[in-house]
């Protein structure tokens, strides 16, 4: 048995043993009796009214019996003499009052373990107190104590000799596995670089979105060299306490130098790598000190070791230029958004091991899911084995895959949510007016889906086929604003009257529009600039105001561009929708029977042919909605029919 569990068993036993004595305690105070004072029992004793007195053992308390037995037992204190007699004799009672026998003085002696507990009674607490103040010592001596080594550093260090991610567990960013190989390789042989007199990187920044991958990245490096891996997070840094951070930082890179060659990978680190001088009040003394001490670890006067600085964070803008610059993070290693190979190989990478049906399509999967991250990936493939095993599959079919995609963008379906037939038919003309204008647009997304059934926070969809363009149009974004427009359109032409469900719609809109305007220079009127300068506070992280770099006249005119823009496009949107007002009609007619229909069976309804019931969605029972005249009108109907 080591010390530590034997000190442990000790201070068990010292809390036993005083929970004895309190209990004792107790239970011998809470059997007092009445007291009387000594001048009381003179007068009792001269009126012949006692038969026996039991002076304790201690000789400091005595009991006293009466003659009458009606009459409870009460107790006295001497304090001041040391017997019982003399203390009487004060009063004038001698021996003669009592010759008779009345009242009997009996001495009682004290018990050993009255003796005991007693003593352990007062000098238990002091033990106690020493025995804690010898443990807290001892402990603060070790390398475990918490209480007293705020300045120890709490990363976290792997040896490197079983790695559990290597590279061929990370795929969708190959150019930023061939920058990290450099540092592998120089961990592995740095006697190859250094003959050719090369320095290899301090510092690796690793930027990316949240979820692509970054910290997964970090471990496969770890876990490629086979070196010693220090990860500690930047917020784990800084505490409560004055210095502790810049302790901690002078304390990992101290572990790390008796380590080398090693890595240290510092995840989120623009929680304490954040501009100097920046922030409400101007600054934070703690977390710059601690930064001061991260850039002197670095890049100061030691530091000439083989040790290897990554760090990973999604928000490099708000960075100190002093972290950034050469000597210190030497390269930044961008790990993007993944394009539809990347998705393949991600897809790949996590449906290793899985009962997979032959019928899935990888390349399937990867032109459906535009726009997916790692993460999000992981999620897809977790959420279609979730649904597998709920259907009591053997395998993971297409199916599960394409239901998992609509959860994971959509978010799950909401057939219970109570919905009049009135407002049923405003969502199905409303949706299917979305979907109408987009396929009569020559640069309209093509139709993915389009439903209305209630979906997250939407009570309908229309859901466009997106792709990997970063460079969109102007054509192209004029026809998302008209899209966009077309549910709106549709309800005006059918009903004669709007309803609120086009809230989310005129806001996607409106951005689009005033970024046309203002940020891509897509306006005759006012020509190739730019148009007000964000503004954002590092502290808060966040865009809190824009500079208006313009005069009012040009916002007048900006006004009037996007007001021109978005009618422009309105108007467009009522021309398709009458002209083919028809097919409006039938679509929705559909959309009210199955609540769901694919692109096929979106298009052969447009064109007027009608497909085995087999064949559509209408084989697929309609959940009965409840009709509820107090649940009128929802502010959204669809949360994303067309990208922003």
């Amino acid at each position: 048995m080591n010390s530590a569990n034997v000190s442990r068993w000790f201070v068990y036993l010292l809390v036993g043993v005083a929970m004895m004595v309190l209990l004792w305690s107790y239970t011998s105070t809470s059997t007092q009796k009445a007291e009387i004072s000594i001048s009381q029992l003179a007068q009792q004793i001269k009126a012949n009214e006692i038969e026996e007195i039991v002076v304790a053992g201690n000789g400091r308390s005595i009991t006293i019996t009466y003659a009458d037995p009606n009459q409870p037992e009460t107790q006295a204190s001497i304090s001041s003499v040391t017997s019982l007699e003399d203390m009487l004799a004060a009063y004038g009672i001698t021996h003669e009052d009592y010759a008779d026998n009345r009242p009997t003085i009996t001495y009682q002696t004290p018990s050993q373990w009255t003796v005991l507990l007693t003593a352990a009674g007062l000098f238990l607490p002091a033990i106690i107190m020493i025995v804690f103040i010898y443990i807290i010592m001892r402990q603060a001596q070790g390398s475990n104590n918490q209480a007293m080594s705020f300045g120890k550093s709490r990363a976290r260090m792997f040896t490197g000799d079983h790695p559990t991610v290597t590279f061929s567990d990370v795929a969708g960013c190959d150019e930023a596995k061939e920058e990290l190989q450099e540092v592998v390789e120089f961990l592995k042989e740095p006697e190859k670089f250094v003959s050719f007199g090369a320095r290899i990187p301090k510092g690796v920044l690793l930027v990316g979105s949240p979820g692509t991958g970054k910290t997964l990245m970090a471990k496969a490096v770890s876990g490629e060299a086979g070196v010693p891996f220090f990860s500690i997070a930047g917020s784990e840094f800084v505490e409560m306490f004055v210095g502790v951070g810049a302790s901690r930082v002078r304390d990992l890179f101290e572990q790390a130098k008796r380590h080398s060659p090693c890595i240290i990978f510092v995840d989120e680190i623009d929680a304490v790598g954040r501009h100097r001088g920046a922030g409400l009040g101007g600054s934070h003394d703690e977390r710059e000190q601690t930064l001061n001490q991260i850039l002197v670890e670095m890049d100061g006067f030691d530091t000439d070791t083989h040790v290897i600085i990554l760090a990973a964070t999604n928000r490099p803008d708000i960075l100190d230029p002093a972290l950034m610059r050469p000597g210190r993070f030497d390269r930044r290693v961008v790990i993007d958004r993944p394009d539809i190979r990347g998705r393949e190989a991600i897809f790949k990478v996590h449906l290793r091991g899985k009962p997979v049906s032959s019928n899935v399509s990888i390349s399937t999967l990867a032109k459906a899911t535009p726009g997916f991250v790692g993460a999000d990936i992981e999620n897809t493939v977790n959420e279609a084995a979730l649904l597998a095993a709920r259907r009591n599959k053997k395998s993971i079919g297409m199916p599960e895959f394409h239901d998992a995609i609509e959860r994971v963008q959509l978010g799950p379906e909401r057939k219970s949510r109570v919905i009049t037939p009135e407002e049923k038919e405003v969502i199905a003309y409303h949706e299917a007016g979305h979907a109408l204008v987009s396929h009569f647009l020559p640069d309209g997304m093509p139709l993915r889906k389009v439903t209305i059934v209630p979906r997250g926070m939407g009570l309908g969809l229309t859901w466009y086929m997106e792709d990997d363009n970063l460079l969109p149009t102007k054509s192209q974004l004029k026809a998302r604003i008209t899209g966009a427009l077309g549910g709106r359109v549709a309800e005006e032409l059918v009903f004669g009257e709007i309803t609120a469900g086009a809230s989310n719609d005129l806001q996607q809109v409106t951005k689009i529009a005033q970024t046309m305007v203002t940020q891509y220079g897509m306006s005759e009127e006012l020509g190739p600039r730019v148009y007000g300068q964000k503004q954002e506070m590092v502290f808060l992280g966040r865009e809190i105001s824009e500079q208006r770099d313009y005069s009012d006249a040009i916002a007048e005119k900006i006004d009037a561009e996007v007001r021109q823009l978005i009618d422009t496009e309105y108007e467009r949107a009522r021309q398709i929708l009458t002209e083919n007002r028809a097919a409006l009609d039938r679509v929705a007619v559909v959309l009210l029977e199955v609540e769901t229909l694919d692109a096929d069976e979106f298009v052969a309804i447009v064109e007027g042919r009608e497909l085995p019931v087999g064949e559509t969605q209408a084989a697929r029972p309609s959940t009965p909605e409840t009709q509820n005249a107090a649940g009128r009108a929802t502010p959204k109907l669809d949360p994303s029919p067309s990208p922003a």
